[in-house]
């Protein structure tokens, strides 16, 4: 998608980007500083909604807030989803301060902490465990507390999904325990804890829709052969996510119409027959947040060096270390950039938008057509709603964390 897309999508008033129906230029008023993160909220409702159009209305959203776990945008999701996902301590108090109920948090990630297992048995979350290190401190917690913990086996598959920007399953994997050692695992520690399902994720960022319907399918399958050795009926059955978002010219958007017609067939299908007291379940984090959100960055200085016009901001990589290209270790690609308070106007001036940190890496947008801009104007990069403030070394040279809103 290009530039003048994202602008579409989120709509302009009086020239300027609309954020929240506001000019950005008012929102960066009210916010008072650049640079800042704006979450729309307007456009976050219309993603859930899309989806509960589309996909089966048996399937229930869980939203992984490691996408962005900021306060305001979990309160708002904790009354549009069905579940929450959470992956720290941390993460687990915002979703227990959220309205959501503590049964419909599930808590992954690998190297659990014995401290955060009971904190999270304790609260009545499901624990989906990726080993059986982390099986034994379930129980050992459910015996301290005098609970039967509620767990989820997330599982590693025998399969790698192709095409996801992070590969999650299929090989030797940190995450889930593998596929063929599940029923040992289950056997060992049958009666000791509430085992309702099974988890499997095997990998994020995909923007092929066969893919991920094919990855579904064989998921389904797998937890077919595991459930044998369950000692009670499926209860939970969550396929992962792994929907894509476009974040440069080159990437077409996800066919949704395409995931969901293969999962209407899945859960009216051998969903329906093999588990009828399932709750299918796709955990999503950047498909839901991702679009909705923006970086905005003021202009401090615009420069000429032999040639080449560089447009030098306040912010940067340590604000937007996926935008600069992640410390060189991906083919840098331009995110979508447009002059926020000028996004009538076409393009017309190749520049460089760089960072005012030490380091070349620094780079936001390079060699890219924008509209004439000069000092005070405010950049905007798209595509921010999931993996920015968190995912980036905020500390990286000391200046000021970017403000949050939620508009």
């Amino acid at each position: 998608m290009k530039p003048h897309e994202h602008v579409a999508s989120f709509g302009t008033v009086d020239g300027e980007l609309r954020l929240g129906g506001m000019p950005v230029s008012r929102v960066a008023a009210r916010v008072g500083t650049t640079p800042f993160f704006a979450y729309d909220r307007g456009l976050l409702d219309a993603r859930v909604d899309l989806l509960r159009r589309l996909l089966p209305a048996r399937v229930e959203l869980s939203y992984a807030m490691k996408a962005n776990p900021m306060p305001a945008i979990v309160q708002h999701l904790a009354g549009r989803v069905d579940r929450i996902d959470v992956a720290s301590a941390g993460e687990m108090q915002h979703a227990l301060d959220s309205t959501i109920r503590p049964d419909r948090v599930s808590f992954a990630g690998p190297g659990k902490t014995p401290a955060e297992i009971r904190q999270a048995v304790a609260a009545g979350i499901i624990v989906e465990v990726e080993s059986p290190t982390e099986l034994r401190r379930v129980v050992a917690a459910g015996e301290e507390l005098g609970l039967q913990p509620q767990i989820a086996v997330r599982v590693n598959p025998d399969f790698a999904v192709k095409g996801s920007g992070m590969r999650m399953g299929g090989g030797p994997q940190q995450f889930g325990i593998d596929a063929e050692q599940v029923p040992a695992a289950l056997m060992e520690f049958a009666g000791s804890v509430d085992v309702i399902g099974f988890h499997v994720f095997a990998g994020s960022q995909n923007l092929t829709a066969e893919i991920i319907a094919e990855a579904q399918r064989r998921t389904v399958d797998l937890v077919t052969e595991l459930a044998a050795h369950l000692p009670g009926p499926l209860r939970y059955l969550n396929l992962g996510g792994g929907f894509g978002i476009p974040y440069t010219e080159k990437d077409q958007p996800l066919d949704l119409e395409t995931v969901a017609a293969n999962l209407h067939d899945l859960v009216d299908g051998p969903i329906a027959e093999r588990f009828p007291e399932a709750s299918p379940v796709i955990e999503l984090g950047r498909f839901l947040v991702g679009e909705c959100g923006v970086y905005v960055t003021r202009v401090v200085d615009r420069k000429v060096s032999r040639g080449k016009t560089f447009l030098v901001v306040d912010g940067g990589m340590h604000h937007q270390l996926a935008a600069s290209g992640n410390f060189g270790q991906a083919i840098r690609r331009n995110y979508p950039v447009a002059v926020g308070n000028r996004a009538a106007l076409v393009g017309a001036d190749a520049v460089t938008v760089v960072g005012c940190l030490c380091t070349p890496l620094d780079l936001l947008g390079d060699d890219i057509e924008l509209p004439d801009a000069d000092i005070d104007d405010l950049i905007v990069i798209f595509q921010q709603g999931a993996y920015g403030l968190t995912a980036s070394p905020t500390a990286f040279l000391g200046h000021p964390a970017p403000a949050e809103v939620l508009v």
